[in-house]
């Protein structure tokens, strides 16, 4: 799924070349999710590669009962996410949050953006990083109760 498409200049001796900066969220819905960046001379090229290192670096969340098993907040750069688990209500987030939640295979989600930044990018990076955190947490809790 693309989230964001730009276009971006360069200044040269002659004027000013332009290329295109694409964000490509990927997911198998059942618990795998990566997002890519990449840069192309048209914006057919970037998706392409974008996609590409979205499926390199997939990361795995933990899903119990169609959501996360607990809150968890997350900074990346300038974005602040916060995803809480719910029951029956949907995935209650906008934008990039959204989208990534989705194809994660999240069903039930509550996702607040809490910084100012309207960047695409950064906010689904936050929800990765956010993921990523989920995953080591719940892996050491799988670990302790093991024992």
């Amino acid at each position: 799924m693309t989230l964001d498409v730009r276009r971006v200049a360069r200044v040269v001796a002659g004027g000013r070349r332009f290329s295109f900066r694409t964000t490509v969220a990927v997911g198998d819905k059942k618990g795998r999710v990566g997002v890519g960046v990449a840069k192309g001379k048209d914006a057919s090229a970037s998706v392409e590669k974008a996609t590409r290192e979205a499926k390199k670096y997939m990361v795995n969340v933990p899903i119990v009962n169609g959501t996360i098993p607990y809150q968890v907040h997350a900074k990346y750069k300038a974005s602040f996410v916060i995803l809480r688990p719910t029951r029956g209500r949907g995935i209650v987030a906008g934008g990039p949050v959204r989208a990534v939640c989705e194809l994660a295979g999240i069903k039930n989600i509550s996702g607040k953006l809490t910084s100012r930044t309207t960047n695409k990018l950064t906010n689904a990076q936050a929800v990765i990083q956010a993921f990523r955190i989920l995953g080591a947490r719940y892996n050491r809790d799988a670990a302790r109760n093991k024992k």
